[in-house]
Protein backbone atom coordinates (compact mmCIF):
# COMPACT_ATOMS: atom_id res chain seq x y z
CA UNK A 1 0.00 0.00 0.00
CA UNK A 2 1.35 3.39 -0.97
CA UNK A 3 2.28 5.92 1.69
CA UNK A 4 0.00 8.94 1.58
CA UNK A 5 0.30 12.25 3.39
CA UNK A 6 -1.54 14.57 1.04
CA UNK A 7 -2.43 17.00 3.84
CA UNK A 8 1.11 16.94 5.33
CA UNK A 9 -0.30 16.20 8.77
CA UNK A 10 2.29 13.45 9.27
CA UNK A 11 5.07 15.72 8.04
CA UNK A 12 4.03 18.50 10.40
CA UNK A 13 3.94 16.15 13.38
CA UNK A 14 6.97 13.96 12.66
CA UNK A 15 8.92 15.29 9.69
CA UNK A 16 10.14 12.91 7.00
CA UNK A 17 11.52 9.51 8.10
CA UNK A 18 14.97 9.76 9.74
CA UNK A 19 17.93 9.52 7.40
CA UNK A 20 20.09 6.39 7.59
CA UNK A 21 23.14 6.46 9.81
CA UNK A 22 26.37 7.43 8.05
CA UNK A 23 29.93 8.06 9.14
CA UNK A 24 30.66 10.04 5.98
CA UNK A 25 29.49 13.53 6.77
CA UNK A 26 31.13 16.85 7.42
CA UNK A 27 31.48 20.46 6.38
CA UNK A 28 33.15 22.33 3.54
CA UNK A 29 34.30 25.88 4.19
CA UNK A 30 33.31 27.96 1.18
CA UNK A 31 32.67 31.64 0.49
CA UNK A 32 32.05 32.63 4.09
CA UNK A 33 29.91 29.61 4.98
CA UNK A 34 30.21 26.09 6.38
CA UNK A 35 28.29 23.76 4.05
CA UNK A 36 27.09 20.48 5.55
CA UNK A 37 27.09 17.29 3.48
CA UNK A 38 26.61 13.55 3.98
CA UNK A 39 26.95 10.52 1.72
CA UNK A 40 25.22 7.14 1.74
CA UNK A 41 25.66 3.95 -0.25
CA UNK A 42 27.82 3.35 -3.30
CA UNK A 43 27.49 3.50 -7.06
CA UNK A 44 26.75 6.34 -9.46
CA UNK A 45 26.56 9.55 -7.36
CA UNK A 46 23.25 11.38 -7.09
CA UNK A 47 23.17 14.78 -5.38
CA UNK A 48 19.84 15.61 -3.73
CA UNK A 49 19.09 19.34 -3.37
CA UNK A 50 16.19 20.25 -1.09
CA UNK A 51 13.74 23.13 -1.33
CA UNK A 52 13.77 26.59 0.19
CA UNK A 53 13.45 26.78 4.00
CA UNK A 54 13.94 23.01 4.25
CA UNK A 55 16.96 20.77 4.71
CA UNK A 56 18.34 17.44 3.54
CA UNK A 57 16.25 15.46 6.01
CA UNK A 58 13.22 16.23 3.83
CA UNK A 59 14.53 13.51 1.48
CA UNK A 60 13.90 10.83 4.11
CA UNK A 61 11.55 8.86 1.83
CA UNK A 62 13.96 8.95 -1.11
CA UNK A 63 17.40 8.15 0.34
CA UNK A 64 16.76 4.49 1.32
CA UNK A 65 15.20 3.79 -2.09
CA UNK A 66 18.23 5.22 -3.88
CA UNK A 67 20.65 3.25 -1.73
CA UNK A 68 18.79 -0.01 -2.40
CA UNK A 69 18.77 0.84 -6.11
CA UNK A 70 22.57 1.03 -6.16
CA UNK A 71 23.30 4.74 -5.99
CA UNK A 72 25.70 6.79 -3.92
CA UNK A 73 23.50 9.49 -2.40
CA UNK A 74 25.00 12.88 -1.58
CA UNK A 75 22.96 15.24 0.57
CA UNK A 76 23.83 18.92 0.93
CA UNK A 77 22.15 21.48 3.17
CA UNK A 78 21.99 24.70 1.16
CA UNK A 79 23.76 27.68 2.70
CA UNK A 80 21.82 29.07 5.63
CA UNK A 81 19.56 25.99 5.67
CA UNK A 82 19.66 23.05 8.05
CA UNK A 83 23.15 22.61 9.47
CA UNK A 84 24.85 24.92 6.96
CA UNK A 85 25.74 28.48 7.86
CA UNK A 86 25.71 31.67 5.79
CA UNK A 87 27.38 35.06 5.80
CA UNK A 88 25.70 38.47 5.64
CA UNK A 89 25.22 38.46 1.86
CA UNK A 90 21.71 38.13 0.42
CA UNK A 91 20.76 34.64 -0.75
CA UNK A 92 21.69 33.96 -4.37
CA UNK A 93 21.04 30.80 -6.34
CA UNK A 94 24.37 31.14 -8.16
CA UNK A 95 26.25 31.33 -4.85
CA UNK A 96 24.46 28.23 -3.57
CA UNK A 97 25.35 26.44 -6.81
CA UNK A 98 29.01 27.26 -6.19
CA UNK A 99 28.67 25.69 -2.73
CA UNK A 100 27.58 22.44 -4.39
CA UNK A 101 30.65 22.52 -6.63
CA UNK A 102 32.82 22.96 -3.52
CA UNK A 103 31.29 19.81 -2.00
CA UNK A 104 31.76 17.92 -5.26
CA UNK A 105 35.43 18.91 -5.27
CA UNK A 106 35.83 17.90 -1.61
CA UNK A 107 34.33 14.46 -2.34
CA UNK A 108 36.20 14.16 -5.68
CA UNK A 109 32.98 13.62 -7.61
CA UNK A 110 33.79 13.91 -11.29
CA UNK A 111 30.27 13.52 -12.67
CA UNK A 112 26.91 13.37 -10.92
CA UNK A 113 23.20 13.24 -11.52
CA UNK A 114 21.19 15.82 -9.60
CA UNK A 115 17.68 15.65 -8.19
CA UNK A 116 16.44 19.13 -7.33
CA UNK A 117 13.22 20.10 -5.59
CA UNK A 118 11.97 23.69 -5.78
CA UNK A 119 14.94 25.98 -4.98
CA UNK A 120 17.16 22.91 -5.21
CA UNK A 121 15.97 22.38 -8.77
CA UNK A 122 17.00 25.91 -9.71
CA UNK A 123 20.45 25.29 -8.23
CA UNK A 124 20.66 22.03 -10.19
CA UNK A 125 19.83 23.74 -13.48
CA UNK A 126 22.46 26.43 -12.86
CA UNK A 127 25.00 23.65 -12.37
CA UNK A 128 23.92 22.11 -15.69
CA UNK A 129 24.64 25.46 -17.34
CA UNK A 130 27.88 26.23 -15.50
CA UNK A 131 29.60 22.82 -15.27
CA UNK A 132 27.95 20.59 -17.92
CA UNK A 133 30.88 18.17 -18.10
CA UNK A 134 30.30 17.23 -14.48
CA UNK A 135 26.50 16.81 -14.67
CA UNK A 136 24.97 13.66 -16.16
CA UNK A 137 21.41 14.86 -15.82
CA UNK A 138 18.97 17.01 -13.87
CA UNK A 139 15.65 15.90 -12.40
CA UNK A 140 14.02 19.32 -12.12
CA UNK A 141 10.97 19.18 -9.85
CA UNK A 142 8.68 22.08 -9.07
CA UNK A 143 10.69 25.18 -9.92
CA UNK A 144 10.85 28.24 -12.16
CA UNK A 145 13.74 29.82 -14.05
CA UNK A 146 12.37 33.36 -14.05
CA UNK A 147 9.87 35.15 -11.77
CA UNK A 148 7.07 35.01 -14.35
CA UNK A 149 6.79 31.26 -13.73
CA UNK A 150 5.34 31.57 -10.24
CA UNK A 151 1.71 31.74 -9.20
CA UNK A 152 0.12 34.17 -6.78
CA UNK A 153 0.39 32.04 -3.66
CA UNK A 154 -2.80 31.45 -1.68
CA UNK A 155 -2.48 30.41 1.98
CA UNK A 156 -3.58 26.86 2.72
CA UNK A 157 -3.45 24.35 5.59
CA UNK A 158 -0.89 22.29 3.64
CA UNK A 159 1.52 25.19 3.30
CA UNK A 160 0.95 26.20 6.92
CA UNK A 161 1.89 22.71 8.07
CA UNK A 162 5.00 22.70 5.93
CA UNK A 163 6.04 26.10 7.31
CA UNK A 164 5.51 24.92 10.90
CA UNK A 165 7.72 21.87 10.31
CA UNK A 166 10.43 23.99 8.68
CA UNK A 167 10.41 26.35 11.67
CA UNK A 168 10.68 23.44 14.08
CA UNK A 169 13.54 21.84 12.16
CA UNK A 170 15.38 25.15 11.89
CA UNK A 171 15.26 25.50 15.66
CA UNK A 172 16.70 21.99 16.03
CA UNK A 173 19.45 22.14 13.37
CA UNK A 174 20.54 25.71 12.74
CA UNK A 175 23.39 27.54 14.47
CA UNK A 176 20.94 30.47 14.62
CA UNK A 177 17.88 28.64 15.97
CA UNK A 178 15.98 31.77 17.01
CA UNK A 179 16.22 33.53 13.64
CA UNK A 180 13.82 31.50 11.50
CA UNK A 181 11.58 34.42 10.55
CA UNK A 182 14.53 36.57 9.43
CA UNK A 183 15.88 33.57 7.51
CA UNK A 184 12.49 32.95 5.87
CA UNK A 185 12.21 36.61 4.88
CA UNK A 186 15.68 36.55 3.28
CA UNK A 187 14.90 33.39 1.30
CA UNK A 188 11.54 34.86 0.29
CA UNK A 189 13.25 37.95 -1.08
CA UNK A 190 15.45 35.75 -3.27
CA UNK A 191 12.42 33.86 -4.55
CA UNK A 192 10.68 37.12 -5.53
CA UNK A 193 13.55 38.39 -7.64
CA UNK A 194 15.47 35.30 -8.79
CA UNK A 195 16.27 33.36 -10.89
CA UNK A 196 16.36 35.36 -14.10
CA UNK A 197 17.22 33.06 -16.98
CA UNK A 198 15.77 33.23 -20.47
CA UNK A 199 15.10 30.82 -23.31
CA UNK A 200 18.48 31.62 -24.89
CA UNK A 201 20.21 30.59 -21.64
CA UNK A 202 18.23 27.36 -21.42
CA UNK A 203 18.96 26.56 -25.06
CA UNK A 204 22.63 26.17 -24.19
CA UNK A 205 21.98 23.33 -21.70
CA UNK A 206 23.51 20.14 -23.09
CA UNK A 207 22.73 17.62 -20.33
CA UNK A 208 19.72 15.34 -19.94
CA UNK A 209 16.84 17.11 -18.20
CA UNK A 210 13.42 16.06 -16.96
CA UNK A 211 11.05 18.92 -16.15
CA UNK A 212 8.70 17.41 -13.58
CA UNK A 213 5.53 19.28 -12.68
CA UNK A 214 2.92 18.26 -10.12
CA UNK A 215 -0.72 18.47 -11.14
CA UNK A 216 -1.62 20.69 -8.18
CA UNK A 217 1.59 22.66 -7.67
CA UNK A 218 0.89 25.62 -5.41
CA UNK A 219 3.82 27.69 -6.66
CA UNK A 220 4.69 26.96 -10.29
CA UNK A 221 2.55 27.51 -13.39
CA UNK A 222 2.20 24.45 -15.59
CA UNK A 223 2.69 26.56 -18.70
CA UNK A 224 6.03 27.72 -17.32
CA UNK A 225 7.17 24.13 -16.81
CA UNK A 226 6.10 23.31 -20.37
CA UNK A 227 8.01 26.37 -21.62
CA UNK A 228 11.15 25.14 -19.84
CA UNK A 229 10.81 21.72 -21.45
CA UNK A 230 10.46 23.31 -24.88
CA UNK A 231 13.43 25.61 -24.34
CA UNK A 232 15.96 22.99 -23.21
CA UNK A 233 17.21 20.75 -26.05
CA UNK A 234 15.97 17.19 -25.59
CA UNK A 235 14.23 17.87 -22.27
CA UNK A 236 11.18 15.82 -21.39
CA UNK A 237 8.09 17.11 -19.62
CA UNK A 238 6.59 14.85 -16.96
CA UNK A 239 3.28 15.64 -15.26
CA UNK A 240 2.88 13.95 -11.88
CA UNK A 241 -0.86 13.51 -11.15
CA UNK A 242 -2.73 13.85 -7.85
CA UNK A 243 0.08 15.62 -5.97
CA UNK A 244 1.27 19.13 -5.23
CA UNK A 245 4.61 20.89 -4.71
CA UNK A 246 5.23 18.49 -1.82
CA UNK A 247 5.01 15.24 -3.79
CA UNK A 248 8.21 13.68 -2.30
CA UNK A 249 6.41 13.77 1.07
CA UNK A 250 2.81 13.28 -0.04
CA UNK A 251 3.16 10.28 -2.37
CA UNK A 252 6.80 9.17 -2.06
CA UNK A 253 6.41 5.91 -3.95
CA UNK A 254 4.92 7.73 -6.94
CA UNK A 255 7.70 10.31 -6.85
CA UNK A 256 10.40 7.67 -6.45
CA UNK A 257 9.25 5.63 -9.45
CA UNK A 258 9.49 8.66 -11.74
CA UNK A 259 12.82 9.72 -10.23
CA UNK A 260 14.40 6.25 -10.54
CA UNK A 261 13.23 5.86 -14.13
CA UNK A 262 15.03 9.10 -15.07
CA UNK A 263 18.18 8.29 -13.10
CA UNK A 264 18.36 4.81 -14.59
CA UNK A 265 18.58 6.29 -18.06
CA UNK A 266 21.60 8.36 -17.01
CA UNK A 267 23.64 5.19 -16.63
CA UNK A 268 23.46 4.17 -20.30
Amino acid sequence: MQSCDDTLEIFEAQGAPPLPVTSDQGYVEHEGARIWYATYGSGHPVIMLHGGLGHSGNWGYQVPTLIISGYKVVLIDSRGHGRSTRDARPFQYELMASDVVAVMDELQLKKVSIVGWSDGACIAMILAMKIPKRVAGVFFFGCNMDPSGTKDIAPSPVMDRCFIRHAHDHAQLSVTPDEFHDFAAAVGEMMKTQPNYFAKDLADIKVSVAIVQSEHDEFIKREHAEYLARSIPGAEFILMPDVSHFAPLQRPETFNVVMLDFLGRMLY
